[in-house]
């Protein structure tokens, strides 16, 4: 039976499109600092980072409905294939994302000021941004994608630490519903705590996210707007957060099987 049917594909679509959202949510920052409006940045950053989350949860029940439908023979390695393809287009979501990054630090940047004019109504913002005159003006701010644009970033100046850490927490939140429905096939028997673990794993990761991550970026944002820091150590940063994002990615092919058997294994002490 072919790994790569109709639902899958629609499903990896998905999936790319919402690793894509939260890997250009970095330019957000990056464009607040460029015409100085870090709140009204801000704003468009948590509405970024809402639709991407509510995009996963979306996701789920169509990705569970991937188990439902496999075949009952060699089920685990026909499931296994169909999700590692997912993680890869997880991957393709986020590179698509990095090379975008121009294109919408300039989108956004216009964005912010025009979210600022309308006092911050988002609803005004995207009635606006649906006319066709701004839909026009939209199109001049594409860039191509270019090496020039990481001219003075280098990797000596990136912190180690935070570079492992983002890595980490990206590739659990990659796997983390994966695993969880992967780990419902291995503890059939606890399948349906096994599943609803999903929400558990992704909420630790998006918790870590904000411990440890998000307030690193928003200080060099803030140094910037107030003169204290160049807006080159904020694009080194958000550069390197999409950097690790992408290893992240990678990194979830590598532990989506440990994870699902730790999940499995975890499930045990629940019942």
């Amino acid at each position: 039976m072919d790994i790569l049917t109709e639902k899958l594909i629609v499903i990896a679509l998905f999936i790319l499109i919402i690793h894509s959202i939260e890997t250009l949510a970095y330019a957000v920052r990056l464009s607040g600092a460029r015409v100085k409006l870090l709140a009204s940045a801000l704003s468009l950053f948590n509405v970024m980072v809402m639709v991407s989350r509510l995009a996963n949860m979306m996701q789920q029940p169509f990705t569970g409905s991937l188990i439902d439908t496999a075949p009952g023979v060699d089920t685990l390695a026909f499931v296994e294939q169909q999700f590692r393809v997912i993680i890869g287009f997880a991957s393709l979501g986020t590179l698509v994302g990095i090379l975008l990054l121009p294109t919408f630090v300039a989108l956004f940047s216009r964005a912010i000021i025009h979210l600022s004019e309308e006092r911050g109504s988002i609803p005004a913002l995207f009635k606006k941004s649906l006319k066709m005159e701004y839909i026009k003006r939209g199109f001049k701010h594409i860039h191509m994608p270019s090496f020039a644009y990481l001219k003075g970033i280098s990797w000596r100046d990136i912190p180690f630490k935070l570079f492992i850490i983002n890595v980490l927490i990206t590739a659990i939140y990659t796997i983390g519903v994966l695993s969880a429905l992967y780990a419902a096939l291995l503890a059939p028997e606890r399948h349906a705590t096994a599943m609803m673990s999903s929400g558990l794993i992704n909420g630790v990761a998006t918790i870590l996210l904000i411990i440890f991550i998000d307030p690193k970026i928003s200080i060099l944002a803030d140094d910037v707007i107030n003169q204290r820091g160049s807006y080159l150590n904020l694009k080194r940063a958000s550069v390197m957060m999409m950097g690790s994002r992408l290893l992240g990615t990678i990194l979830a092919q590598l532990l989506f099987i440990p994870g699902a058997k730790y999940v499995a294994w975890f499930t045990q002490f629940m019942t």
